[in-house]
């Protein structure tokens, strides 16, 4: 009988400490959320925390001209739509906008591109004419500072590149050259798409490139890990997909339409998160490399068939893919061709510049040239070199007839129609 009651006062004791504790826990806002938990892409909950590196709840914004937070701006989804080019013979007025440093040289745009208006802004100047509230998120911020200043005084084009004129990623077509590129583009590729990246070539970026869910760091890839959660404070209506995908690298042109098809409220509220994130400008600037595309095509992987990109928005028509593919092995062995042909004149120049210092003995490590290479390489060079320019300059032809434009890339067309 005494060890009944005392295992019942036992019992009771444990039942009142569980309740105790349980309310006391229950009391304490958000302690679930220390709970570690896997990465569900549907279920992102923001951070309220204030520490380094922490995330802001961005259904709140910062309005950086009055220092108060507003609301997230909710709009409806826009409806992007196909633009109608203008009848042929019409000119575009067209804009090229371009992020600087005060210590790079963009003379190139006046002296290659002089037809074309002009918003350069300078990041690190406040005092110049075009510059962004602060030096912060490289072109991103940028970008959409011009969107937000212009957003009234659009032209029918506005084509965003970086300062410098040559680059890995423009296209190799143009020998990297971003004038080439600009001079070259259809800007009724433009009208018609509303968002067209100015690099056609697939790698990096697609087909299958950003994993928002991953948590492994890639190297390669240093943005992909923080991409979820970025996504969640840019973009909190949507879900996170499950790829993001584009070409690179941030250099695209976009219509006076689509771009009032979002109301400029968003543009602010998107560089007001700019503003705001601890990520770093190398981070931000890399996450919105393949934000844009959703942003202004409202596709989480936008990666166009790479012909008809060439062929619609350049003017190389190669005939469709297979031929393109052709082209491009034509290419590659020529390219080949080519190394080899330039290591062997590495080799004989370093070969004459060791004799004629003297140092010349058979101890040396030298890369000795074979007997005849160079010249059993320039024959075929010289013809798969041949063989090169007669595939660009078919793909040409084909592409200043508007009539076989149109048909490669199976869009109508009619008599008097342009490209």
């Amino acid at each position: 009988m005494v060890l009944s009651r005392r295992a019942v006062l036992f019992l009771g004791f444990c039942f009142f400490t569980f309740v105790f504790f349980a309310a006391r826990s229950l009391r304490q806002p958000h302690a679930w959320e220390s709970v570690p938990q896997a990465v569900g892409l549907g279920e992102y909950l923001p951070s309220n925390s204030h520490g380094s590196g922490a995330s802001t709840n961005w259904s709140m914004a910062y309005n950086v001209s009055t220092g108060h937070i507003k609301p997230y701006p909710y709009v409806p989804r826009p409806n992007f739509v196909t633009g109608i080019p203008k009848p042929l013979g019409t000119q575009y007025t067209k804009r090229l906008v371009v992020p600087r440093t005060t210590e790079e040289d963009v003379s190139w745009i006046a002296e290659e591109l002089p037809d074309w208006d002009t918003a350069i802004y300078v990041a690190n100047d406040p005092s110049a004419p075009l510059h962004p509230p602060v030096n912060k998120g490289n072109e991103v911020m940028i970008y959409l500072t011009y969107v937000i200043d212009f957003y009234d005084n659009l032209p029918d084009v506005s084509v965003f590149v970086h300062a410098h004129q040559n680059a890995w990623h423009n296209e190799k077509l143009f020998g990297g050259d971003s004038a080439e590129t600009v001079r070259r583009l259809n800007l009724n590729r433009v009208i018609r798409e509303g968002y067209m990246n100015l690099r056609c070539g697939l790698g990096p970026g697609c087909p299958d490139w950003m994993h928002p869910g991953e948590i492994e760091p890639d190297e390669t890839k240093q943005e992909e890990i923080v991409l979820a959660r970025a996504w969640s404070e840019i973009f909190p209506d949507d879900p996170v997909p499950l790829v993001l995908a584009q070409p690179c690298c941030a250099q695209f042109a976009l219509s006076k339409e689509r771009i009032r098809t979002i109301p400029r409220s968003r543009f602010v509220f998107y560089r007001d998160w700019l503003l705001q994130t601890t990520l770093s400008d190398y981070i931000t600037g890399r996450v919105w490399e393949y934000l844009w595309q959703y942003v202004f095509a409202g596709e989480p992987v936008l990666c166009p068939d790479e012909s008809v990109c060439l062929c619609d928005g350049y003017g190389f028509c190669f005939g469709g893919l297979d031929n393109f593919r052709a082209f491009q092995a034509a290419m590659e062995e020529r390219d080949e061709l080519q190394l080899e042909s330039d290591n062997f004149d590495w080799m004989s120049e370093d070969l004459e510049t060791t004799k004629n210092f003297g140092e010349l003995d058979e101890t040396m490590d030298l890369n000795i040239p074979p007997p005849g290479g160079k010249s059993e390489n320039e024959g075929p060079l010289a013809a798969k070199t041949r063989e090169v320019e007669a595939l660009l300059e078919n793909a040409l032809a084909r592409g200043n007839d508007p009539r076989l434009r149109a048909e490669e890339v199976g869009r109508p067309w009619k008599d008097g129609d342009g490209f």
